[in-house]
């Protein structure tokens, strides 16, 4: 199987700045690892405000912790995927090493492992 690597770094590529711009819309990079993103809070005025403001400002935050972290789950398996494009082990199951297919790489460009392997 001949992996199209170009193709599939673009496509990485695409999907990782749409998914900073999301981040960016719930969340920030921590100051101290930039590697990490945090949830931000609302922008709601809470300093003057009533117990259900604060309560709805309280769940958006926890609203928005949950994107960040499913949004960073994938973007770290993008990073990664770009990663294995460079060291040449783009395309290869974690599990067994075998190839993994190129219509699985087409749905997911960041798959970790074959069919066989599926978690």
């Amino acid at each position: 199987m001949a992996i199209d690597y170009k193709h599939f770094e673009q496509k990485l590529e695409e999907e990782k700045a749409l998914l900073r711009k999301e981040l960016e819309k719930v969340g920030r990079r921590n100051p101290d690892n930039l590697a990490d993103w945090e949830a931000t809070p609302s922008d709601r005025d809470s300093s003057q405000a009533d117990e259900n403001t604060v309560a709805d400002s309280i769940e958006d935050y926890e609203e928005h912790t949950a994107i960040v972290n499913t949004l960073e789950a994938r973007y770290v398996d993008i990073r990664n995927a770009l990663e294995k494009i460079k060291n040449s082990t783009y395309g290869l199951c974690e599990v067994c090493g075998g190839e993994i297919d190129l219509e699985r790489l087409e749905a997911n460009p960041s798959a970790r492992t074959c069919l066989k392997h599926i978690a």
